[in-house]
């Protein structure tokens, strides 16, 4: 089955499609082209479909919408070594298309999950291009973060399963059942047991240790954050058992920021329990937030 053709395609936001090294870089982009882009990164095991029901609000109230598909994941292509994957490449894939491909200035970046150290990334690397910034369920990972017992169990789950069992993987955290054809879409992108070397791959790169690959990045990031003023949306779930409400807490106070917004009802991926909630509490605060300076 291929990347074009699967049981998602009728979930409405079709994909574009760029090149970057040599691989098909798969992401929705939709909205008033003329309008200041938001752009939703999807984190482990998800892709772009994750926030169906979190970008329709926010591209009906006048924005442009990009979610992209990370390489390994959702329509984009997929290496099969999990060697391949690191935090840099990563990184490296989504600068190109932010900044090579599209081109994009005045950018609201919205993050969850890996999605997080990946994108607030680019916000402190490209702060002429990344105007405001809204956080979800995620964190920056320096070697020195504390896991819980429920990521450490996820850990060795992933470690010792070469078919990782994705929709279960999203289902289990998430409060509401998802249903049969959102099980489909989350399982569609993933034909093979070698596609889900990215799936993985994510939770084995995470540091562990400040000497291991990814955690001296991690930390210039999170360092840059504490003096950053950029306007900043930080929405957490009330019953995420992997990255708790307690851990939003000391990680909006690591960066400065305000304690989160509680979305009550809601578990890791709560796009899929309260994901049109979250599409307009966004779209209304992008409403109101401004750069610093700029007057109303």
């Amino acid at each position: 089955m291929s990347p074009d053709h699967h049981p998602a395609d009728g979930y409405g936001h079709p994909s574009r499609y760029a090149d970057i090294e040599g691989l098909r870089i798969a992401y929705v982009d939709e909205g008033d082209r003329d309008a200041s882009p938001v752009w939703f990164m999807h984190g482990e095991p998800t892709w772009s479909y994750l926030w169906r029901d979190v970008l329709a609000p926010v591209r009906d109230a006048g924005h442009r919408c990009i979610a992209p598909d990370l390489p390994g994941f959702g329509r984009s292509d997929k290496p099969e070594q999990i060697e391949w994957y690191t935090y840099d490449r990563h990184t490296t894939f989504m600068e190109a298309l932010l900044v090579d491909e599209l081109d994009l200035r005045d950018v609201t970046m919205v993050v969850h999950d890996w999605g997080g150290p990946i994108g607030l990334r680019l916000a402190v690397e490209h702060p002429d291009r990344i105007s405001r910034l809204v956080i979800l369920d995620t964190g920056l990972f320096t070697g020195h973060q504390r896991m819980t017992d429920a990521w450490k169990a996820f850990r060795d789950f992933v470690e010792r399963t070469e078919d990782l069992p994705i929709s279960m993987l999203v289902d289990g955290a998430t409060l509401r059942a998802l249903g049969d054809e959102e099980k489909a879409a989350y399982d569609a992108p993933f034909t093979t047991p070698a596609s889900k070397a990215g799936a993985r791959a994510f939770p084995l790169m995470l540091p562990t240790d400040p000497s291991m690959p990814g955690a001296q990045a991690g930390q210039r990031v999170l360092d840059a954050l504490r003096d950053d003023d950029r306007p900043t949306l930080m929405l957490w779930a009330d019953q995420d058992p992997v990255l708790t409400l307690d851990v939003g807490r000391r990680f909006a106070q690591a960066i400065g920021r305000d304690e989160p917004e509680v979305i009550e009802g809601a578990s890791h991926f709560l796009q899929e329990d309260a994901g049109a909630r979250i599409g307009a509490r966004i779209a209304q605060w992008l409403g109101n937030a401004r750069p610093e300076g700029e007057v109303a």
